[in-house]
């Protein structure tokens, strides 16, 4: 007997988690890469600069994230095709800039704050921009149905529907 829990939906043959389940594997999975990123980023930095190991390590731990994302966060059961890649990126992207701009915001109203002062609003813009993230995945990136192709029949379009008796003949004369 198979039983699922309280709002999930079935996607062929997987359970889809529900909106708190995904929040708490989003956490897990981002949280989790995030401490190994920091590190990797530790180590790699001793062999070149801090700013080449970050950006090496920023991409390989957005594309992990995002195949995580994929097959356990938002129960899409298998890999994440291209276009899910970009719109994680993108989103990853959109996060930073607003981490970014919250320490710059900082800098701009104190100019030595402490570091405990940079911590809170560095997680705090961290926790927010997470949590946009985190939407902008659920509802457009991996959202249910999503990977399908969109078929549309032109005979069928809006535009060709009050034409009335007229018949429309779909297929490309060549000469």
């Amino acid at each position: 007997m198979c039983t699922e829990a309280p709002g999930a939906t079935r996607t062929t043959g997987a359970a889809t988690p529900g909106p708190l389940a995904s929040f708490a594997r989003f956490v897990l999975c981002g949280g989790g890469v995030g401490l190994l990123s920091s590190g990797a980023v530790a180590l790699l930095a001793a062999t070149m600069p801090w700013t080449l190991a970050n950006a090496l390590i920023t991409v390989a731990s957005t594309i992990l994230c995002t195949e995580l994302h994929a097959r356990f966060t938002f129960g899409a059961g298998r890999r994440a095709g291209w276009r899910q890649h970009w719109q994680s990126a993108g989103s990853a992207t959109a996060a930073y800039i607003v981490t970014c701009v919250a320490m710059f915001a900082l800098h701009l109203a104190q100019s030595s704050p402490s570091m405990l002062t940079e911590q809170i609003v560095y997680l705090g813009a961290s926790g927010i921009a997470g949590t946009g993230r985190f939407l902008v995945l659920r509802l457009f990136v991996f959202a249910a149905g999503r990977d399908k192709p969109v078929r549309r029949d032109l005979r069928r379009a809006p535009a060709l529907k009050g034409i009335g008796g007229l018949r429309t003949n779909m297929r490309l004369a060549v000469s």
